[in-house]
């Protein structure tokens, strides 16, 4: 039922669906599956061969576009810091080459504030190095989420010794900040934090509330705007359906978080895409210590060739969204990944190696490898 089609360097495997096979070896007869057992008839056939070639198009006309073509994405929020190193191994194989890693909460409450001292240490240093020991280029943001924005004393800490890190190397943004339960007190940091922002010409990332969504949405865009941010410089994340044609109308970046089973669905996204087209539409991961999935932005690209939507609207989708709006610093750019450094695992950090034992990978014979201390 499928032909081999022509090799094509690099991306071996093409194939093409060819109806007429179909037709003679099958005719008006229909067969079982051997998946389920049970019946698929021709014109089921004929629908899976054209959902197959489709999907190849749509995967090879997606490789051949510049700059973010070959299958380059960008999961702009990805919770690193809670990923295993073989997550690390199957983004990059299924073509991440950034991460941007937003602080957030950790499961539970942070008690005090060297704990936040830490963490935003590790997110700005080793999480860095680690990602980029596996191909993969890491960015972070930082901020005082709304969750933990209800401990008075504790917000107060944290915000005084943010500004240390906003102008830190792979800082791209500040976030993700906005509302959970949509508190006083969570307003207030809310509110100092987008002073923050415009102090350090910083984008930022919204969280948006899990209950009483759309309300929370339009109330975080209400105060963005009374303090004068930029909605260009603005993602909204965690967006749905009741959302998205507001985030879109208010001129703000409009991002969907991909879950396995809550929040907002691959089959979903594509449908929105569809609908609204690819401008300031991004998708991530949002992959952290829960149930999620750090191949949700791959997956979703390849959902989307499979409905029929172009290469071009993919490419915007899953890359070039994300690096207009967290690139505007600067310190996030293409050349970081187009033009990379060799992958060393000899390299150590503080002393300390990303392997247990293996070979490392050396991409090319280093002589004089960079210890970083």
């Amino acid at each position: 039922m499928i032909k081999n089609g022509p090799p094509q360097d690099k991306y071996p495997g093409n194939f093409v669906a060819d109806s007429t096979i179909v037709d003679e070896m099958f005719s008006d007869r229909a067969v079982t599956c051997p998946c389920c057992n049970g019946t698929i008839t021709p014109q089921m056939l004929q629908n899976l061969l054209a959902q197959a070639g489709q999907l190849q198009q749509g995967q090879a006309a997606f490789r051949q576009l510049p700059s973010g073509g070959n299958g380059m994405m960008i999961d702009p929020h990805a919770h690193m810091i809670a990923r295993t190193t073989d997550d690390y191994e199957a983004m990059a194989k299924a073509g991440i080459v950034a991460v941007i890693e937003p602080a957030f909460w950790l499961g539970q409450l942070r008690t005090n504030v060297g704990s936040f001292i830490d963490y935003f240490s590790t997110i700005t240093g080793f999480e860095r190095f680690r990602a980029g020991q596996f191909g993969i280029r890491h960015y972070c943001a930082i901020g005082l989420n709304p969750k933990e924005a209800n401990n008075p004393a504790l917000a107060e800490a944290v915000l005084d010794i943010m500004p240390r890190y906003l102008g830190k190397e792979g800082v791209v943004a500040l976030g993700e900040i906005g509302y959970d339960e949509q508190t006083e007190l969570e307003d207030k940091a809310l509110r100092a934090q987008i002073a923050m922002a415009i102090e350090f010409e910083l984008p930022i990332m919204i969280h948006t509330p899990h209950r009483d969504k759309k309300r929370g949405t339009t109330r975080t865009m209400d105060v963005l705007e009374e303090c004068g941010f930029d909605p260009a410089r603005c993602v909204i994340d965690h967006n749905n359906e009741e959302t998205v044609q507001e985030v879109l109308d208010r001129g703000y970046w409009c991002a969907f978080t991909i879950y396995p089973s809550t929040k907002m669905g691959n089959e979903r996204l594509a449908d929105i895409v569809n609908q609204y087209g690819p401008e300031r539409i991004i998708v991530n991961s949002a992959c952290d210590w829960g149930v999620s999935d750090p191949l949700a932005v791959p997956k979703s690209a390849r959902l989307m060739a499979s409905r029929g939507i172009s290469a071009e609207v993919i490419h915007q989708v899953v890359y070039a969204n994300a690096l207009s709006v967290y690139g505007l610093n600067q310190e996030m750019q293409e050349a970081h990944w187009c033009q990379p450094a060799k992958i060393d695992q000899r390299t150590l950090y503080s002393g300390n190696s990303v392997l247990r034992g293996q070979t490392p990978r050396v991409d090319e014979e280093v002589l004089n490898p960079d210890i970083i201390r």
